[in-house]
């Protein structure tokens, strides 16, 4: 069998120990000893590789290997095949059930994971606000279009992969990279990597903030910059953003590790370094410490000793630079207690990575991300009892494992977990024999032939009722995967509306990772479920939902346009000519097809008028607001109570509104909670003309409700003075 060593990692006092092995779990100043000794040891060439992120153990100086995966939603090794490990929601939908503590649970079993396979460093979570332009690909591996969500699910995320406390990095925890720094979605043409140009102001009021709080309060160990540039310098060499920003301002004391080959691109995509050399300086001089070329390809790594080695011995002051760097890295692998362990032999055919406990709340996190777009006349849930056959049909319904690579339907950054439900497995599971299943593909997404619609009338025609699985994969979107079109890909639209010719009643099923504008499947499909991609437990979690076995709960992070020449489409807007006839469009309305913040339930929730602890308090003073919410139908059922604020006239121009604070609440038919959320200096700041956060006099709206539309919220005035 294929065997590899690996570095396991042990609770230290399972090993003695040399003077190289010493514990990681001394104070900082220890750890700076250690480094500082450790680096006047190395040789030029050792510093050097120590800044490359596939470089090899130092067998000469027991420096250990730090090695790296992916984590958005479960562990993914970039270059390594492991299969059994636990998938999860994808991270739109881990951000739909809006509930931080879901995603912290599954950060922290994906590090148990990682730390199994030998992984302690791992590229998650993305941070990008997405900043309503849904043509971008990587909607998917974002929690949203608000900052405020971003910031408390990345958190979240952070605080569950590194631990927190005594348990920060230790033989259960690994290192997360907050990305992409910064502002990566903010592109013109909503394409990956592509050109960006914003203000000051939007970089700091919707892009930063997810990044300051994953540095100040979660402690992120490192931070990757985006591919783009900004104010016309490279994010990589951008000396304003990594280190009067990043490090000065917000006091991030971790390592810099570039996105792939985004160092060398400073001269092959940016055209400003004219040789690799130039690149390297330049990143290195910006604070960029680890060059990341996944593949080891020599030909595109700029930290290399054949690039630089001459440079740095001819020009010896940038050395402090490299030791800079390495000290860095060197730092973070005593914190892991890489130095306290031994090799241990993995056979990577064998091993399992995966724990059933792992497997069952990735079911659990799926239930609580679905959310339910339409539901006229209470099509949903079905009524097992009053169906004795089902159609399901459509080119999502059903996925067989793949005999490379990963499901398709699991969403990017995926690994291959030992098993996959798709919806029509659920369904059928769900079902038994109590409800005969009419399966039919009735096309390929990927494929605009026709040729499958009979069959799938058919299946239509001879069901009770339909299931309508359809939307995109990992083939539509994704990394890499943009799109100048958001209509269903391929035929899925006439698939749609010749099902929808047959009479039955349909409930339709999206999978898909970026809104779509289904305009027809809005106006004409009664009942409509999106649900992202939910993992590797996805039709079990689909089919409760269905049958009523659960009762939706999920709201949308992002809104969804009703056609691409809308975009982007996002509640953060500002004031235009309100009630002029100006700022409409001309042909269409401007309103999003869903917005943000908008689920339904199989039961209905009623606000009280919101109650101010104080309805006036002073500039450094703070209160709070409570509203009661109650389940005023028949079944149990969450809602996401979710608080914006607006400062009704202030220095300078702001949105509309903007959300500051949510919880998710569970109700008995009749029952009645009350939630309450703070206001104070966090929540009542704005950004003045010298950008600096303060509270200025003045009142603010405080609005509360179900979701960003004005129409589903309750207003209360408060007055600062």
């Amino acid at each position: 069998m294929k065997k590899i060593l690996l570095i396991c990692f042990v609770v230290a006092a399972f090993f003695s120990c040399d003077s190289k092995k010493e514990t990681s779990k001394s104070g900082d100043s220890e750890i700076s000893k250690k480094v500082e000794q450790l680096i006047s040891e190395m040789t030029l060439d050792e510093k050097i590789a120590e800044m490359t992120q596939d470089a090899p153990a130092n067998d000469r100086l027991g420096i250990p290997y730090m090695k790296y995966g992916e984590a958005l939603h479960g562990l993914w090794l970039v270059l390594d095949y492991y299969g059994n490990t636990t998938v999860y929601p994808q991270a739109i939908a881990a951000a739909s059930t809006w509930q931080p503590e879901l995603v912290k649970k599954m950060a922290s079993q994906t590090a148990l994971e990682a730390r199994a396979l030998g992984v302690t460093h791992c590229y998650s979570p993305n941070l990008d606000v997405i900043s309503g332009d849904p043509r971008y690909g990587r909607v998917e591996e974002s929690y949203g279009e608000d900052p405020y969500l971003v910031s408390r699910m990345g958190v979240a995320f952070i605080q569950g992969l590194q631990g927190m406390g005594d348990e920060r990095f230790d033989e259960n925890h690994v290192i997360a990279t907050a990305k992409h720094f910064i502002g990566y979605p903010e592109n013109r043409r909503g394409i990956n990597g592509g050109f960006s140009d914003m203000s000051e102001r939007r970089l700091r009021e919707v892009y930063l903030p997810p990044f300051e709080a994953a540095i100040k309060e979660a402690k992120v160990g490192s931070v990757m910059p985006g591919h783009q540039d900004y104010n016309g310098i490279p994010n990589h060499m951008n000396t304003w953003l990594l280190k009067d920003i990043l490090r000065d301002e917000l006091g991030f004391d971790g390592f810099i590790v570039s996105d792939n080959n985004d160092v060398a691109r400073l001269g092959t995509m940016h055209f400003i370094a004219e040789t690799r050399t130039k690149s390297a300086i330049l990143g290195l001089k910006a604070g960029v410490d680890m060059d990341l070329v996944i593949g080891k390809n020599e030909k595109l790594a700029a930290y290399n000793t054949k690039v630089l080695k001459d440079t740095l011995t001819q020009n010896p002051e940038l050395v402090k630079y490299i030791d800079k760097a390495a000290s860095r890295i060197l730092t973070a692998k005593y914190k892991l207690g890489l130095f306290d362990t031994e090799p241990k032999e993995i056979d990577t055919e064998t091993v399992n990575a995966g724990r059933k406990e792992h497997q069952e709340f990735s079911y659990e996190m799926a239930k609580k991300a679905i959310i339910l777009l339409k539901n006229d006349n209470s099509l949903l849930p079905l009524d097992m009892s009053n169906i004795k056959s089902l159609a399901v049909i459509g080119p999502n319904a059903h996925e067989d494992r793949p005999a490379k690579g990963t499901y398709s339907l699991l969403g990017g950054y995926s690994g291959l977990p030992p098993f996959y439900v798709s919806a029509l497995d659920g369904i059928k599971a769900k079902v038994g024999d109590k409800v005969k299943i009419n399966y039919a593909k009735g096309c390929d997404l990927l494929s605009n032939s026709k040729a499958g619609f009979p069959k799938a009338i058919t299946a239509a025609k001879k069901s009770d009722a339909v299931i309508l699985v359809i939307g995109g994969s990992r083939r539509t979107g994704g990394e890499g995967v943009d799109r100048d079109n958001l209509d269903l890909y391929g035929v899925q639209q006439e698939l749609v509306e010749a099902i929808h010719k047959t009479g039955k009643p349909i409930i339709a099923v999206l999978m898909n990772g970026r809104p779509l504008s289904i305009n027809y499947v809005a106006e004409n499909i009664p009942s409509i479920l999106e649900t992202w991609y939910l993992g590797m437990r996805s039709g079990d979690a689909i089919a409760d939902a269905i049958f009523g076995d659960i009762n939706p709960g999920g709201k949308l992070t992002v809104s969804f346009p009703r056609s691409v020449g809308q975009v982007p489409v996002t509640y953060l807007e500002r004031p235009d000519f309100i009630g002029s006839g100006k700022g409409l469009y001309k042909d269409s309305d401007k309103t999003p097809l869903f917005p943000f913040g908008y689920g339904l339930s199989y039961t209905t929730f009623e606000y009280s008028e919101p109650k101010l602890g104080s309805s006036n308090i002073s500039l450094d003073g703070a209160t709070t607001v409570s509203v009661d919410v109650t389940n005023t139908g028949e079944v149990e059922g969450d809602e996401v109570v979710q608080m914006y604020v607006r400062d009704d006239f202030a220095s300078v121009g702001r949105y509309l509104k903007m959300l500051k604070g949510f919880e998710r609440i569970t109700l008995k038919p009749g029952e009645t909670k009350t939630v309450s959320f703070n206001l104070g200096f966090d929540e009542l700041n704005v950004l003045n003309q010298d950008m600096k956060k303060v509270v200025e006099p003045g009142t603010f709206t405080i609005s509360v409700g179900t979701s960003s539309l004005e129409k589903d919220l309750k207003k209360v005035i408060l007055t600062v003075k």
